[in-house]
């Protein structure tokens, strides 16, 4: 492990500072669990002990936010949380995701019908074994259905008490500005990371209207930025990817990545960047940096 912590023991997700989901406050470093299932985000992992051990570990290391959606297996992530966690940490703020269907390995099938989504968030209370989801999010606009139709079905499911509130993933401004006219909206999950800012603008107009950020992908496309952080990662005694989580950190106090993986030992290289200080000029060196256009990668 990287020397950004002189001990495991001293290695926190809370380091990084909260943010508020609504009326929930959480350690800006969350976990992703996409990873936790087989190849092709499809099937059980390949090693189960590795995936249960992860989870625990997180929880461990402060975190108390993990990003989950029924897609992911499908509903293999789902039910391993709860196997590994519940009976749940009273702070643990566990976000799930509908709106996507799987036929297969790497394949993803648009479904964001009012009837789709319902059964969506029975299943998830279910795996999950809760009585309210936290944070549920429309995991993509469905081309269709009417959006609109979407996002009513899930306020009248919050209304219900089943869901706490509610967010948006994989949407354009356009879809964040009309779901906010509907119901008030918690966070909202694109790609994003040092080297991938193609929501910038999206990052800034969260943080003026006070909606976390969630960037998945938070460690994606940095092949092109490596020799950049290895050296600024040199001179912090850092690695590279702590460095890119340590920037998107400060990139915006509203942004919570969620880096993902199936490792304990990754995973705590990963939540170290929480209480890596990136100096200002740090920041503005890697902030300068130009990533080349997404058709050129």
């Amino acid at each position: 492990m990287p020397p950004t912590a002189s001990s495991s023991s001293s290695v926190s997700a809370a380091a990084a500072g909260t943010v508020n989901l609504g009326d929930l406050a959480v350690h800006r470093l969350g976990y992703g669990a996409m990873r936790i299932t087989g190849k092709g985000v499809w099937g059980p992992p390949a090693d189960r002990d590795a995936a249960l051990r992860t989870l625990r570990r997180a929880v461990e290391l402060g975190v108390n936010f993990i990003d989950t959606a029924d897609s992911y297996g499908p509903n293999v992530s789902e039910e391993l949380i709860a196997e590994a966690l519940h009976p749940y940490p009273k702070d643990l703020v566990i976000a799930t995701k509908g709106g996507w269907e799987r036929v297969g390995p790497g394949q993803w099938v648009h479904n964001a019908s009012p009837k789709h989504l319902k059964e969506a968030v029975e299943g998830s209370l279910r795996r999950l074994k809760l009585d309210c989801i936290a944070v549920y999010q429309l995991h993509v606009p469905d081309p269709a259905v009417s959006f609109t139709a979407s996002i009513e079905t899930l306020a009248r499911l919050r209304e219900q008490g089943k869901i706490r509130h509610l967010a948006l993933s994989n949407c354009a401004l356009e879809y964040v500005e009309r779901a906010r006219k509907i119901a008030p909206i918690v966070s909202v999950q694109n790609r994003y990371s040092f080297a991938d800012r193609e929501w910038d603008f999206l990052v800034d107009f969260c943080e003026k209207h006070g909606i976390a950020f969630i960037p998945w992908a938070p460690l994606g496309q940095l092949r092109e930025a490596h020799k950049l952080l290895e050296t600024i990662a040199s001179e912090l005694s850092a690695s590279p990817l702590q460095v890119a989580l340590a920037w998107l950190l400060r990139r915006s106090p509203v942004m919570l990545p969620i880096p993902g993986t199936s490792s304990p030992q990754h995973l705590e290289e990963n939540i170290a960047a929480a209480g890596l200080q990136l100096p200002i000029s740090a920041f503005h060196r890697l902030s300068d940096f130009d990533p080349p256009p997404a058709s050129l990668r």
